[in-house]
């Protein structure tokens, strides 16, 4: 190895020397002098700290000492050698071994030196060790690898990127599963091929990708269309994509199929009205069915009465019955189906489920001339439920067996415990149920036909009814029959619950009832007078007035002690003749009474939020009535 030269020597060496003091201070770069037939003649320090080797250690050597076994074994050295020969420049990049044995990732330019003649003298070798860009450079390409990988299995989202003018430049598995097209029927068309000839022409999609080129992202939803030309209802989200100096690159579009979702919203917006439009035609209902409850509620009050005219009274009565609870069962159908239908459960006595419903349902049964035997244990038992839903099922189940057993047939109530629950039948000896019923009857709207008379009537929804408020109760509801013509047995059970009733109560001293002074307000007059005239021949004094405005002006010299008050009317409606009531001071300790056909939870919450001291649901039974004025006078 030659002395170091001094900065001045240096400066006044041959330029040959100069040179080889140069390529010995590089030492990022191994730089080789290379003889005609690649054997090593000159070695620099780059060289040495880049491949281990001294220059002890490799001059005289071939070049395919630092090539991997596989690259010697098919001659690439030599074959560089040959392309820098012909080409008068080679470069390469591949793996190399450093004397350890190690290897690293190599990047090698080599140049042919020839004479003034042509002749070939030898070659310069420059090698750089890449090895960490090439790790990036892997992992980079893996990640790469892999996402493409992600997003191409990805099924349930549309995934593919566009191009700045908006023609698909990628599809994923999931594009193809969404919008029926394989990859090589729509790569090189435009996106609009997904959109409807309407949002076409409202050239939607171009506004779409100028939303996304200004603002960076967009996300839409409406109707695209498939291969097959069938809609479906997406969420597209479409993304700009920029390089780091912010030039648009293109677009990533994301699409998600929404139609079942779309198909669950107008499900439930199309319940919703339907809810709305059943509470409205309850209300449509019960107003005229007020003023006919009322007028047999006169007759029933009226002494010496014809018994035609008893007769008709009574067929009246219990037809209108019916009619109103199929409202209610209509209504509370589509409250259950919304999940609207709150129970306010205590402990309660299966006595007085049965005594409810028995009650209400004996014109029924008596109609029909059926016998009723009623069996109950020895010892009181009570159930954790909403008397009200509870005393509703048994209803429906005795309406159902009076229904579909011939006139003067038995039905008999059965109260049984059973482990540590409360068994509650209704079993008649009617018509019966095939076998392949015994589930049906419980489907909405269901009505088997059984032999069923033109007679019969129904909507097909009071079983349905019956089992979701039991099932509400944590409870079940199962029919069973031997056949056509062998009758039939409903069987609800329940979790029994011990109830502490402690001391009884002292029976209340009886007085003399006073009168009330009783001011009927409805826009309905019909309903407003037959109201008045009941509350007449109950022994009040009623006074009606046919509006808001109206009832403000009686109230002030009338003074009542009650105020019956009818919400929807026309000018002031109930809620602000409320509020005006209040204000009068005729009429400031009045009772007022929401008297309305809107019956449901959310119409008494309403109304007792606003200050009604009481809520009574057109038609109004002469006895809720009765009951509700016995409340005002203690």
């Amino acid at each position: 190895m030659p002395l170091p030269l001094t900065p001045a020597a240096a400066i006044d060496a041959p330029l040959e020397q100069r040179l080889q003091l140069l390529i010995e201070a590089v030492v990022d770069y191994a730089i080789l002098i290379l003889t005609p037939e690649g054997l090593i003649s000159s070695w620099n320090s780059g060289a040495e700290k880049l491949k281990g080797y001294t220059r002890k250690d490799v001059l005289g050597r071939h070049i395919s000492m630092f090539y991997e076994p596989d690259a010697v074994a098919r001659a690439w050295p030599d074959f560089e050698l040959q392309q820098a020969v012909l080409a008068g420049r080679f470069e390469d990049e591949g793996w190399r071994v450093r004397k350890d044995g190690s290897r690293f990732w190599a990047n090698v330019v080599i140049t042919a030196v020839k004479d003034d003649t042509g002749a070939l003298t030898g070659f310069i070798k420059i090698t750089r060790d890449l090895t960490e860009r090439r790790r990036h450079e892997e992992a980079l390409r893996t990640s790469e690898e892999r996402f493409r990988l992600l997003v191409e299995s990805v099924r349930d989202y549309g995934i593919f990127m566009l191009d700045t003018e908006g023609f698909v430049q990628g599809w994923n598995a999931g594009a193809q599963a969404i919008k029926g097209y394989a990859a090589e029927e729509i790569v090189g068309r435009h996106f609009s091929n997904f959109y409807t000839p309407e949002d076409r022409l409202a050239r939607r999609p171009e506004r779409g990708l100028a939303i996304a080129r200004e603002q960076g992202r967009v996300e839409d939803e409406g109707w695209r269309v498939r291969k097959d030309g069938t809609a479906f209802w997406a969420n597209v989200v479409i993304t700009a994509i920029r390089n780091e100096r912010g030039e648009l690159l293109g677009f990533g579009k994301v699409t998600r199929d929404m139609t079942e979702r779309r198909k669950l919203s107008d499900l439930e917006a199309s319940s919703r009205r339907m809810n709305e439009f059943l509470a409205m035609l309850a209300h449509e209902l019960r107003n005229p069915l007020a003023p006919i409850r009322n007028a047999v509620s006169i007759m029933r009050l009226e002494s010496n009465v014809n018994p035609v005219v008893a007769k008709s009274r009574d067929i009246i009565d219990r037809q209108l019955t019916h009619i109103t609870r199929l409202v209610d069962d209509l209504l509370d159908v589509g409250r259950l189906t919304t999940g609207k239908i709150k129970l306010r459960q205590a402990p309660t006595a299966m006595a007085d489920v049965v005594a409810r419903s028995v009650e209400t349902m004996r014109p029924v049964i008596d109609a029909h001339h059926h016998s009723l035997k009623i069996s109950m244990p020895a010892e009181p038992v009570f159930v954790s439920g909403d008397l009200t839903r509870l005393a509703q099922v048994m209803q429906n189940l005795l309406a159902n067996a009076a229904r579909y057993t011939p006139d003067g047939g038995i039905i008999e109530i059965r109260v049984e415990l059973m482990d540590q629950f409360v068994a509650t039948s209704v079993i008649d000896n009617g018509r019966g149920i095939d076998a392949g019923e015994l589930e049906a009857i419980f489907e909405l709207f269901h009505q088997g036909d059984n032999g069923k008379s033109p007679t019969d009537s129904g909507l097909g929804i009071g079983l349905t009814l019956a089992r979701s408020l039991v099932e509400l109760h944590g409870g079940t509801l199962e029919a069973s029959s031997a056949g056509r013509g062998q009758g039939s047995s409903f069987r609800f059970r329940l979790p029994l619950v011990v109830a502490d009733l402690g001391a009884a109560p002292a029976p209340p001293e009886e007085e003399a009832a006073a009168p009330l002074r009783v001011l009927v307000v409805d826009d309905n007059r019909d309903g407003a007078d037959s109201t008045t005239d009941m509350l007449r021949l109950l022994g009040h004094e009623a006074q009606c007035a046919y509006g808001g405005a109206h009832a403000i002006g009686m109230a002030a010299h009338f003074a009542p002690d009650v105020v019956l008050l009818d919400l929807s009317m026309p000018g002031i409606d109930g809620f602000e003749t409320l509020r005006q009531l209040r204000e009068l001071p005729g009429a400031q300790g009045a009772f007022i009474v929401a008297m309305t056909g809107y019956g449901a939870q959310q119409d008494t919450r309403r109304t007792s939020e606003a200050g009604f001291d009481a809520h009574l649901t057109k038609p109004a039974p002469l006895e809720a009535l009765i009951a509700l004025l016995d409340r005002v006078r203690v």
